[in-house]
């Protein structure tokens, strides 16, 4: 009897382990099973990449006039539902020189996914991306960060560079602009790939953080890249 509460309690350890594992996985910013993963670049130059996820929607004209002002360069990770739905608001981001990567295209968490699943939201995203003027490589960046198996295979196969984030200034600051602006400008180092949501309604607290965060880095005496031109640093 106590031999067998002794196995069971080892079975339960180690599939509590095995749980465990793919949990911290499925959600590493920094590690994935298959292909490249860049979370931050490893540079001594005070270099910084901006992304913004999610969208369009329709309060990207402020986005952009936002952005326009602080004259500094993005990278939006779009969803290519959303694309299709305002093709238009797509084009005006390319035209406005930012950059744009794929967030897939209905925005579904990609870890315990199918094959086709995974295709079918990387490929119908790059339609829609190519359609409002993207060229060159199109980087990757999964919906909530979360993949496992099946979306890195794919993306090693098609040789695409997973982009995640080192510092995300809009997380665990609640709804206060100044926080996130501190958060920011104590968190990023040369090479950070900061991540903003800036595209609904109740994102207005990133929108007004974005100014303070931008000027506040520049004083620290960085300049904002694009990530396709902080990439080509990657020693």
């Amino acid at each position: 009897m106590r031999k067998a509460l002794v196995i069971t309690a080892v079975v339960v350890l180690v599939l509590g382990l095995g749980t465990f594992g793919l949990y911290q996985l499925t959600n590493s910013r920094t590690y994935q099973l298959f292909g490249e993963l860049v979370h931050r670049v490893e540079t001594p130059e005070k270099v910084v990449a901006l992304t913004l996820d999610d969208g369009p929607t329709d309060l990207a004209p402020e986005v952009l006039r936002s952005l326009a002002d602080l004259g500094v360069p993005a990278t939006f990770y779009l969803n290519g539902n959303d694309l299709a739905a305002r093709p238009h608001l797509g084009r005006q981001i390319r035209a406005a020189g930012h950059e744009l990567g794929n967030h897939s295209y209905s925005h579904q968490r990609m870890a315990l996914v199918g094959p086709e699943f995974v295709r079918r939201e990387v490929e119908d995203t790059d339609r829609e991306l190519r359609a409002a003027g993207q060229d060159g490589e199109i980087t990757f960046r999964p919906p909530f960060g979360k993949k496992l198996w099946t979306l890195p295979s794919y993306l090693a196969e098609h040789d695409r560079v997973t982009v995640m984030w080192d510092v995300e200034p809009d997380s665990g600051t609640g709804h206060d602009a100044p926080a996130m602006v501190r958060a920011a400008l104590e968190q990023t180092r040369p090479g950070s790939i900061i991540l903003m949501h800036v595209m609904y309604p109740g994102r207005a607290p990133s929108r007004a953080a974005l100014p303070g965060i931008v000027t506040g880095l520049r004083q620290q005496g960085y300049r904002f890249v694009t990530v396709s031109q902080l990439l080509k640093l990657r020693k």
